[in-house]
């Protein structure tokens, strides 16, 4: 029984630390403090001239509510962010620094938060 017990948490320990292995450096908590509901999220290098997929996908991020933004990993510092909203509109973040942020609100005055 004793054996099994330690294969487990062998085991378990394995994916924790094959999952942190493939989680980037960058990764954040995207917090929507717009006032409105965001309809599309690109995240690009601030080095590249093109927006990278859309990370919500068929998703929208209600006012209020948070995302967990994961990158595999990859060395880039600073990195944009455009989102836009049911009209089509969108707001601009540039040059962020996400190897020191943790957090990224998006404030209702078109300015961003980062922690």
């Amino acid at each position: 029984m004793k054996t099994i017990r330690t294969l487990f948490l062998a085991a378990a320990m394995l994916v924790l630390t094959a999952s942190a292995a493939m989680a980037g450096a960058q990764d954040f908590l995207l917090v929507n403090r717009t006032g409105y509901d965001i309809y599309v999220v690109n995240v690009s290098p601030s080095e590249t001239e093109k927006w990278e997929e859309d990370v919500l996908g068929s998703q929208i991020l209600a006012n209020g509510e948070a995302l967990e933004v994961r990158f595999p990993k990859r060395n880039e510092r600073f990195w944009d962010i455009q989102v836009k909203f049911k009209d089509g509109s969108g707001l601009y973040w540039m040059r962020l620094d996400l190897l020191n942020t943790k957090q990224i609100t998006l404030n209702n005055d078109g300015t961003a938060t980062l922690k």
